[in-house]
């Protein structure tokens, strides 16, 4: 529960300090769009990955308690 719930204050930190970031650099509005388009582009990008390496972790976790449960049922 402690590491799902430092991951989400990490994912709106991280958010939060990027939008204030470009919304408050001295930008044109074209160039802060771009911007903010090319940070959620490289934050989806680095979703993504954490997310698959989630799903490869409880992959694993999950075939070491399907070993665990068979030696224990004998």
């Amino acid at each position: 529960m402690a590491t799902k719930d430092c991951f989400r204050g990490l994912i709106v930190g991280g958010l939060i300090g990027a939008a204030l970031g470009i919304l408050y650099a001295p930008k044109s509005g074209k160039e802060t769009r771009e911007g903010i388009c090319n940070s959620a582009n490289e934050l989806l990008e680095k979703t993504k990955k954490q997310y698959e390496e989630a799903c490869k972790k409880f992959e694993k976790l999950k075939g070491r308690e399907k070993e665990l449960y068979a030696e224990k049922k004998e």
